[in-house]
């Protein structure tokens, strides 16, 4: 049910439990009290919420010297929120996906037709909450739309190489540069701007954010060989099936040219693609590069002037994206 402590126009700071709290009832409010029209297929998309990594990292980004944030930053984490949900159930009807965090997929429940419709209007419903900042003087160098375009030209790119045999590791991370990295920096960027930090404090906070989404998605794609679905939560050994082609794998043909050669001709096993990654070291790969941009974030996270509870914060969330317990 929808939390009543919605965000009050009149409040400015919030200490940071109370700040995450009124993200999710902004994000629930949003979805829960939408036209009537439409209203069935998010209240369903209400249950299927997920840990709110990208909205926590507005705030956490966004905390002061004594841990307040501007209430502003819920506004903005609803927004980053918003825009996510509306990439997944895009998704979904990509992939014809039917469970999304141990729940039927709108496109499942309701059909593909009604799922791109309601993914469409949350991105317009992130737009009209990012117009309704109370401090206009606050996060204005935030180009949302700019965010969403790179998102979209991410998962566009992705699809055109869809079982792209010869897709290069430079363009395989520069379509996860878009369809993960680019709302990770944003989340960062947001939180920072509302905290109107220096022009150079805002470039290390975008670049940890960035950091952050690239390890994320290849955290992500080692999932798909090394994690079950119980575990994951999700289906798993399925990117390639889906022809999704990622970094083990793409590894894997780089230096196995029968196997490549193989799969151009005819259509490769899954028991074929594990031998394969695990031959030449796909996922000790991926996770080596995994390591390398962790190793950069920190270096960025050491260079901020911030205290060490906000700096412990900002670590837990590199090492969720890292899959670090």
């Amino acid at each position: 049910m929808i939390n009543n402590n919605t965000l009050d126009e009149n409040m400015e700071t919030l200490n940071y439990d109370e700040a995450v709290k009124l993200v999710k009832a902004e994000v629930e409010r949003a979805l829960v009290k939408s036209p009537f029209i439409i209203r069935e297929y998010l209240s369903h998309l209400a249950l299927t919420q997920g840990k709110y990594i990208r909205a926590t990292s507005v705030i956490v980004a966004a905390q002061d010297g004594n841990g307040y944030v501007h209430s502003d930053a819920v506004k903005a984490a609803g927004v980053i929120e918003l825009i996510h949900l509306a990439s997944l159930v895009h998704d979904d009807i990509i992939d014809n996906a039917d469970i999304r965090r141990g729940k039927p997929t709108l496109q499942n429940k309701y059909g593909k037709r009604t799922a791109v419709i309601c993914g469409d209007y949350l991105l317009s419903l992130a737009l009209k909450m990012a117009s309704e900042a109370n401090d206009k003087n606050r996060g204005t160098e935030i180009d949302f739309p700019d965010y969403i375009s790179r998102i979209c030209l991410g998962e566009l790119e992705q699809h055109i190489n869809n079982l792209n045999l010869n897709l290069s590791i430079f363009q395989y991370l520069k379509i996860i540069s878009g369809k993960t990295a680019a709302l990770f920096e944003a989340s960062f960027f947001a939180g920072a701007a509302v905290l109107k930090v220096s022009d150079e404090e805002l470039r290390n906070y975008k670049q940890i954010g960035y950091y952050i989404g690239m390890i994320f998605q290849l955290s992500d794609d080692c999932i798909d060989f090394d994690t079950s679905a119980d575990i994951a939560n999700k289906p798993v050994q399925s990117d390639y099936e889906q022809g999704v082609i990622t970094l083990p794998l793409i590894h894997a043909f780089q230096n196995l040219e029968e196997f490549k050669q193989k799969a151009e001709k005819a259509k490769i096993t899954r028991e074929e693609i594990n031998q394969a990654i695990m031959k030449t070291g796909g996922l000790a790969f991926t996770k080596g590069l995994i390591k390398r941009y962790y190793d950069k974030a920190m270096h960025r996270i050491n260079e901020l002037e911030i205290n060490e509870e906000k700096k412990t914060k900002i670590i837990f969330i590199l090492n969720k994206a890292a899959r670090i317990q």
